[in-house]
């Protein structure tokens, strides 16, 4: 009797020892796997289509209209390279019901476009922050204290007339028109820029500016 018992201790043993081996193995496992979707989760590689698209234009009553079916599919770089650009340079830019003091409530016709919120918002900067996060002159820019609010119909404001964005390889070119006026001085100036980014992987960065040179004109205040 007793050496059936003893057998049985062991195979009860051995049978829990295997036991627990198996569980030790799925563990590691399921952390492994674990490991491997946060890793690949936080590394998100962008890519891009070569494509040329007028984002913004003029209609006839000079309003500005945005691409909205480019934005349907547009990619992240993409959206963080005219985000970038549009946070400079006023695009039909009004207060969102009543004004307030801290001027958190100022709705941009691009950035809503391009579902960033409102002007300067963390949603807005935020993202850019995070597209630009190996830009060290960019993030400089993109300071809160550094970011215009500025809307419609401000006695000195700058405004875009054209933009068309170009994708060629791993870069993307924003080329726009764009147009001030100060009411008060009666100063107007235009100018055409090219800004070139540059992406790599999961960010992006800005290469180089292509500025024309401004002109400058006078009109009749009325005054």
């Amino acid at each position: 009797m007793r050496v059936y018992f003893y057998i049985a201790t062991l195979v009860f043993l051995a049978s829990c020892g295997q036991t627990n081996n198996n569980l030790d193995k799925n563990e590691v496992s399921n952390i492994d796997t674990l490991t491997k979707s946060n890793e690949s989760a936080s590394s998100q590689n962008y890519t891009l289509t070569d494509k040329t698209i007028t984002f913004l234009s003029r209609d006839t009553n000079s309003s500005i209209v945005i691409n909205e079916e480019f934005c349907k599919t547009i990619t992240e770089p993409e959206r963080a390279a005219l985000g970038y650009v549009a946070t400079f340079i006023g695009n039909e830019c009004n207060w969102d019901g009543d004004y307030t003091d801290d001027r958190s409530n100022l709705k941009c016709k691009i950035l809503t476009a391009l579902n960033l919120g409102y002007q300067c918002s963390e949603k807005h900067l935020g993202f850019l922050r995070q597209m630009f996060k190996n830009d060290n002159k960019v993030l400089e820019e993109l300071k809160s204290d550094n970011c215009p609010t500025t809307p419609d119909g401000a006695t000195i404001q700058d405004t875009f007339d054209e933009i068309t964005l170009t994708v060629k390889g791993n870069e993307i070119l924003v080329f726009f028109r764009a147009s001030g006026i100060n009411m008060r001085e009666g100063d107007s100036w235009s100018w055409t820029e090219t800004d070139r980014f540059q992406l790599d992987k999961d960010n992006i960065k800005l290469i180089k500016k292509d500025e024309s040179k401004v002109k400058r004109e006078k009109f009749d205040t009325g005054e």
